[in-house]
Formats: C-alpha cells, structure tokens, sequence
C-alpha cells in the first residue's frame, strides 16, 4: 500500500522530512476495523511527533491522526461496524497513524461518518471534535444539554482547528463566547462561527475582556500556547475552571489558582485509547453525536484548505503552514495519487 513516512525526524524544509513509501496493508483482529482511507487532516500534534530530534526509524513511521474514509474488513469481535461503512476517527498516537491507503483502528474510537460530508470534510473533525468536546463537557463539567446556558467560556487561540469546532459546541450548549484572534482572516472566521466577542491574544486580554462586560469569565479554555496563563487566572471567576491541551513545561503560577478555588484541568484525546480506559468507547459515541449534529445542520465542517493527492509533496507543504501559523480553521489532504 502507499504511504508517507519518515525515517528521521527533521526540520520540514529537509527534502528527506517525509517519504512516498510501499507498506504492507495490514490484516484486523479483535476489535480492530480496516479502513481505507479515503482523506486525512493534520494538526499541531503531527508537527511536534515530527519536530526534530534523535531517532531512527526502521522501517519508516507512519504519522497522522485524522481521517475518513471506508471499513476495508473487520477484526473477530467486531461488533459496532461492518464492511463498506463510511468512517472517520482521530486514531491512537501509540500505534501507526493516517498517512497511509489503509489504516488499523480498534472500532471503539471510531465512528459514522456525516452522511452530509465529502471525504474531505469530514477528516477536519475527528480530533478537533473529541479535544474540544472532552474539554468542555467531560473536563470543566459544562453541561451538553444547556444546563449551563448563559454561562460565558473565553476560548484562546479560536481560530484554530479545536477552536473552530468549541466555538460551535459551546454555542450550542447556550454559553456566551468570547474568542480570542490576532488576524483580520481569523477575526472573521471566528465571528462566522458563531462567536458573541471576539478579542485579540497578542494584545492584553484582561482590559478588552473586562471592556466587553466581563469583569470574571466562568470558564476558559486555553487552545493554543500557556503564554496566556497570567491573564486567564486574574480572569478566571472563582471556583471557575481552565481547561488547557498545551504541554506542561511552561511557568504557572499557583498561588491566585488556590485563592479563587478554581480548578485546572488537562484535556489529551489520546488518553482513553493510550490506556485502554474502561469508557474508551465515548470517544465512538461523542463522534456519531457529531456527525447527527453535523447532518442536522447544527455543526459545520472546519476545513479551510485540501490538497490533493495525498504525498510527501502536500504532506510537508501543509506540515510548514501548521508550523508557521498560516492555518485558519483545518488542513486536509484528499485521495491518494
């Protein structure tokens, strides 16, 4: 089968940072599903499984974490999918990724494809859906039904992949949103999607909050980098809750964090599959209330830009967008050559 790979982990503008590769196509078992995949979408986490450093891989990896497309065959114990279902999933960092015509995925983590989506469309929701819904209703509690309704959410770094999809979720869950975007094209995109404020992150955010009528925000969600880290706890509300998906090296300060009671949590879409959890199979039934969402009307597909065909050529081109910070919404790669 075709794929891309790579064999060392090199800067995006080294010829050799991805590969056009034959691969055997791999044979389901157990609760595993087949799928051939039909379009990809890459996101800020392939960058930095791909961001230089020492290592060899033999023979090459496969990335990718995003996609859609068709059940090929099924494992002995499946049960939720059978051969021709339209599909579409994020995957499992611990095992071979989406970069590739067929792809192994334990049935759990996947789900029905929007019946109103192309390929393409629909491989721009997996991860970003699973990353800003388990942040919302499963790490600060929001309710999905509205219970919170009112309620305001600050989302930083909306314009991206997973802030594309919550402002969409939080909409509809009733809460008031506040988005942050440093761009005119991000500034509207972010408005087009339903967000009620929209404030800029690389100008201080407590005085344009504050001037939007929001001394304290009940909840935030940091979607992009903890540089924000200072302003989100002077506004966070107390007993409120902040929700990061950023890596935890970054300096954070507690000691306000303790006086309001608020509470910090980490949101990782990997998680359930890494380790197997007993509710794994949420990541199956949060993608098909997607995808009624999406075929109802309710959600629409974040994909900016697709490029076509699915090689080593569009893969490093979309890798450098992502890295540069151009994206706006989602980037896919649609059909193999």
């Amino acid at each position: 089968m075709q794929a891309v790979g790579l064999t060392h982990y090199l800067p995006i503008d080294n010829p050799n940072s991805f590969k056009d590769i034959e691969l055997p196509k791999p044979q389901p078992t157990a609760r595993d599903v087949l799928v051939a995949v039909k379009a990809i979408a890459v996101n800020p986490v392939d960058t930095k499984v791909r961001a230089p450093k020492d290592g060899v891989e033999d023979p090459p990896k496969v990335i990718g974490y995003d996609a859609s497309g068709v059940v090929e065959s099924v494992g002995s114990d499946v049960s939720l999918f059978q051969v021709g279902d339209e599909v579409y999933y994020a995957g499992d960092i611990t095992r071979s990724g989406s970069n590739a015509q067929f792809q192994l995925v334990d049935e759990r983590i996947v789900g029905r494809k929007p019946a109103s989506l192309s390929f393409a469309e629909s491989a721009a929701l997996p991860l970003t859906s699973i990353t800003a819904y388990e942040a919302f209703f499963d790490r600060l509690g929001i309710d999905v039904n509205g219970a919170n309704r009112g309620e305001s959410l600050l989302i930083i770094g909306a314009g991206g992949g997973v802030g594309s999809i919550g402002i969409q979720l939080a909409k509809q869950a009733g809460l008031v949103v506040i988005a942050t975007a440093s761009r005119p094209e991000s500034t509207q995109w972010v408005k087009q999607l339903g967000a009620d404020h929209v404030v800029n992150h690389r100008q201080p955010m407590v005085e344009q909050v504050r001037a939007a009528g929001f001394h304290f925000v009940d909840h935030i969600a940091i979607f992009n980098d903890m540089r924000h880290w200072q302003a989100c706890v002077e506004l966070i509300r107390p007993q409120g809750g902040i929700v990061t998906i950023d890596n935890t090296d970054s300096d954070m300060p507690m000691s306000l964090m303790k006086t309001k009671a608020a509470s910090l949590h980490w949101e990782f879409m990997f998680a359930r599959a890494m380790f197997q959890t007993p509710d794994m199979i949420n990541q199956h039934h949060l993608l098909n209330h997607i995808a009624n969402s999406v075929d109802a009307g309710k959600i629409k597909t974040t994909v900016s830009e697709v490029l076509s065909p699915i090689n080593a050529q569009n893969l490093k081109k979309a890798h450098a967008m992502i890295e540069r910070g151009d994206a706006v919404g989602k980037l896919v790669l649609a059909d193999w050559g």
